[in-house]
């Protein structure tokens, strides 16, 4: 039989059973001790009041209400985000590219498992074959568990990218996101609370040329003194390049057909540096003369491609071919390429197959530059 509603909320009679008899208390009032609730009277002038009337409480604001202060979860001791070249030090980078050549020759026999039991959330938003494929056979080389996040999670849009930094973060020890926009980059960075390395955004590609330099230490003994001549579009590429730049004397060359220049912020800080010879030029024949690599890219990027027919005009005169390599007056000038390369525009088919091509070397010190890399931003470098 139903009850009279007697405008109170019945409790039940009938003691817990064994399987909940556990109390929760707090002072001298515990769970036992249950009151009936009780359904205050009510007027239409309370709700009235109400519906008019901002409620105070701290937790609902009103409009006039200052915006609560953004919550930044810092990273453990030892930990740090790897979002640029900059981030680093000079010496933090040598020691980053020793680290990858002593890594190079033991990852394969099983003796470096320092990422055992840890996993590492990669973010695709802009996708990749190279990126995903270093840095996942990288992490689980070392012992590591890498899981794939594609644009179906649809950071910045399906969600808020400050709660998907946060809750990647509870599940995962470190995330590598490859993103279109670099601010994008940053307020996943805010709001992680494991490190977050950058996969590449529109802004800069930091573990491209860290591999890069990585191939010409290989190969020249050593960065310092050399010159690079990168010819093609400013890009992201080239605006890694300058933060290098930034931290380790070489001289660094920008050729590109006017209004294709780096920006110009990233050439007056790299500049302001102090610390590498830095050009502009227009002239790739004179730029490359002397020497050490050539480097180029795309002439157009992803999300540019409906530029193509106009670009491909502005970049009459860039392609690397044979005769721009003979023009650097030395016979070992080293072709550098990040990938994917559109041979018959940027570069001919002749020089990505001549013996001074160096781009699939390249290609696999990204793995070895993102190991170490991971290892340093983890706060491992003492383990190692």
């Amino acid at each position: 039989m139903v009850p009279k509603d007697t405008g109170t909320m019945a409790t039940a009679d009938a003691a817990p059973s064994n399987a909940r008899s556990a109390r929760f208390t707090s002072g001298s009032w515990s769970c036992s001790q249950r009151q009936p609730l009780t359904f205050l009277p009510s007027s239409p002038g309370v709700f009235q009041r109400c519906r008019h009337q901002p409620h105070n409480h701290p937790l609902r604001r009103s409009p006039r209400s200052p915006p609560l202060p953004a919550l930044r979860l810092a990273l453990p001791s030892g930990q740090r985000h790897f979002l640029s070249i900059d981030a680093f030090d000079a010496r933090q980078i040598r020691e980053c590219l020793q680290l990858a050549a002593r890594l190079k020759p033991q990852i394969r026999s099983g003796s470096c498992r320092i990422f055992a039991n840890k996993t590492l959330a990669m973010i695709f938003a802009k996708p990749s074959a190279r990126t995903r494929i270093s840095f996942e056979t990288g992490f689980h080389l070392m012992g590591g568990h890498a899981l794939l996040l594609g644009d179906e999670i649809g950071i910045g849009k399906r969600e808020a990218t400050k709660d998907i930094a946060r809750v990647v973060s509870r599940f995962n020890d470190m995330i590598m996101a490859r993103l279109y926009a670099h601010s994008d980059l940053e307020e996943l960075a805010h709001h992680a609370s494991v490190p977050v390395i950058n996969g590449l955004t529109d802004l800069n590609h930091p573990c491209q040329i860290m591999a890069d330099a990585l191939t010409l230490c290989e190969l020249r003994g050593s960065l310092d003194g050399a010159k690079v001549v990168y010819v093609g579009d400013g890009n992201n590429i080239v605006h890694s390049w300058l933060e290098l730049a930034s931290r380790i004397g070489f001289q660094l060359v920008c050729c590109c057909p006017p209004g294709y220049e780096p920006r110009a912020d990233m050439l007056q800080r790299a500049r302001a540096a102090g610390v590498s010879d830095i050009h502009v030029s227009h002239q790739p024949h004179e730029a490359v003369r002397g020497a050490d690599a050539i480097y180029t890219d795309v002439w157009a990027s992803m999300g540019q491609k409906e530029q193509i027919a106009e670009r491909e005009r502005a970049f009459t005169g860039f392609q690397v071919d044979a005769a721009l390599l003979r023009a650097t007056g030395k016979p070992n000038t080293l072709f550098m390429h990040c990938l994917p390369a559109e041979r018959g525009r940027e570069v001919t088919d002749e020089v990505m197959e001549s013996p001074q091509s160096v781009v699939f070397q390249q290609a696999e010190n990204r793995m070895h530059a993102q190991n170490a890399i991971m290892v340093m931003c983890a706060g491992l470098m003492d383990a190692m």
